[in-house]
């Protein structure tokens, strides 16, 4: 008779855990390899059917990564567990659409607003020309003389947040953007009447980056958003 799943799920923690603390305690990075299958059942104790599940649920968190015909190897450790649990809760129900948007508005506006005078003094001239280039492919997408309004909208505030150096700032807010994508289309919300004031906040962004004027960055990033959380709650309020 098989054990009951309460007894078997603290050893497959046990292997989840035993796997995590090989890759910290040896300080793998993202694509060093792992051991064997065969090793790791040795060095955990675990079975191959324990070892086995425990790779797919590292795998799952993009912890691990397997590479068929090749073997096992730390994965990426990006978020894109999180990104999927965020865009699924989104997606199941049309409240919840408004309530991720409104949270991913929030954080988004915070990381940005609140290192406005780091990212001021941090962004360089190219950097800034840049970002230029990225209002100008919006400008010329909402004239209908190119395409990429979104991916250049994604691109300007990735490249916003870079010259922080925070690994984890710079996920978050990739993570964030790829829910924001997935999930906006549903709401119903964001017109082509939209760009215009989109654009001219990200113009505005761009000249305080080069005035050097971190009290206007962020009052353009305050400006940028309020109006986003406003159609959400709109919107909301409707359905």
């Amino acid at each position: 008779m098989p054990a009951p799943k309460s007894a078997r799920q603290p050893l497959r923690q046990e292997v989840v855990d035993g796997i995590k603390t090989h890759i910290l305690s040896n300080r793998l990075r993202p694509g060093d390899p792992l051991p064997t299958e065969t090793a790791l059942c040795e060095a955990l104790g675990a079975s191959r059917s324990s070892v086995r599940e425990a790779i797919r649920i590292l795998t799952a968190l993009d912890i691990v990564e397997v590479r068929h015909g090749h073997g096992t190897y730390v994965g990426r450790l990006s978020l894109s567990a999180l990104v999927e649990s965020l865009t699924f809760r989104g997606l199941l129900s049309p409240d919840d659409d408004f309530q991720v948007m409104s949270d991913l508005i929030e954080v988004r506006e915070l990381f940005e607003r609140g290192m406005a005078e780091r990212l001021v003094a941090s962004l360089a001239g190219d950097q800034v020309d840049r970002l230029q280039g990225y209002v100008d492919v919006m400008r010329d997408a909402e004239a209908g003389e190119g395409h990429g309004f979104v991916d250049a909208d994604r691109s300007f505030h990735a490249l916003l947040v870079a010259p922080l150096g925070n690994d984890l700032i710079g996920q978050l807010s990739a993570a964030f953007w790829d829910v924001y994508v997935i999930v906006a289309p549903h709401l119903d919300v964001f017109t082509h009447e939209h760009e215009a004031s989109t654009i001219a906040n990200h113009q505005r962004i761009v000249d305080a980056l080069r005035a050097g004027d971190a009290g206007e960055f962020a009052a353009a990033l305050s400006d940028h958003y309020a109006p986003v959380r406003h159609r959400i709650a709109e919107a909301r309020a409707r359905q």
